[in-house]
């Protein structure tokens, strides 16, 4: 049966590619060979899920030859084969060596879905049972582990699509993580995470999402791009609670000068003295403001 081949760019999503001739090529390949070799296709996605998400990239053989997420990702998928065929030592070994020429782990038995970007990434572990779904990114130092010992259970984390875990992240146990939502750097996440919210802080604290748009900085734009590291426009759940505590704090304090003042002048129209005691705090001294300073913007 003959195969008609047209010419047909690979979508680009909207991003502007660079304008080096390695990108012109790949960009204008037959529709049939991309259809045809499947592993072609899936290594142009995660081609251009970097140059999306990646300002510093800047040409597709730079990511082709300098980028050891990259690379991590496709000797994950030959370790990953080999640990789903049985060929299990193999998987590992291939898994070790890519820890080696990368420095982020991968265990085979791990499942990676589409799009998925590991940005730098040195000191990346992923666990056994550890999930990823299309589309998250993973920066350095984070670690999808376990808390469980026991064999044969689901003891690593389950991230949904287009998740950002941030630098230094550590997500430990078998829980999910909703879609679009965002593990703040360094935080320590040992519950579940709703859809479209971000932890923050150790133990992690979630900000929900407002109205099913995730919580990140542009958040108020009409279209929301790719948010690298999952900045929130919001405060640590823990401060803001602390800053209700303070403004509670300080408007009682309002109202108990206001009632005084209220005794003081009464006392004044009675001509009775020693209503108001000589202690009585007829002027505000709570310094809510000091307070918030000290707590942090």
């Amino acid at each position: 049966m003959a195969v008609v081949c047209a010419l047909h760019p690979i979508p680009t999503h909207g991003v502007h590619h660079r304008g080096d001739s390695f990108s012109i090529a790949l960009n204008w390949l037959p529709a049939c060979f991309t259809l045809s070799f499947p592993m072609f296709s899936r290594l142009c996605s995660d081609i251009q899920c970097i140059l999306e998400r990646d300002p510093a990239a800047r040409s597709t053989f730079e990511v082709l030859t300098c980028y050891p997420g990259l690379h991590a990702l496709w000797l994950h998928r030959r370790a990953h084969w080999c640990w789903t065929h049985g060929l299990k030592w193999l998987g590992r070994f291939i898994s070790h060596l890519a820890r080696w020429f990368t420095g982020i782990e991968i265990h085979p038995g791990a499942k990676i879905g589409e799009r998925v970007f590991f940005d730098h990434a040195m000191g990346v572990v992923v666990g056994e049972t550890a999930e990823i779904g299309d589309g998250c990114t993973i920066y350095q130092g984070v670690t999808l582990g376990g808390t469980s010992l026991y064999k044969g259970t689901k003891r690593h984390p389950t991230l949904g699509r287009d998740v950002v875990v941030s630098a230094g992240a550590k997500v430990l146990g078998g829980f999910e993580v909703g879609d679009g939502a965002k593990i703040g750097s360094n935080a320590v996440v040992i519950k579940p995470v709703p859809a479209g919210a971000t932890a923050v802080g150790i133990p992690a604290r979630i900000i929900p999402s407002k109205a099913g748009e995730s919580a990140d900085v542009t958040e108020s734009q009409p279209v929301r791009p790719f948010t690298a590291y999952g900045i929130t426009q919001e405060d640590d759940p823990l401060s803001q609670a602390m800053r209700g505590l303070v403004d509670n704090a300080s408007s009682q304090e309002h109202q108990i000068a206001l009632l005084w003042k209220a005794i003081e002048k009464l006392s004044a129209g009675q001509h009775t003295q020693g209503c108001v005691p000589g202690d009585a705090a007829l002027k505000e001294q709570f310094e809510a403001g000091k307070l918030n300073d000290l707590i942090g913007k």
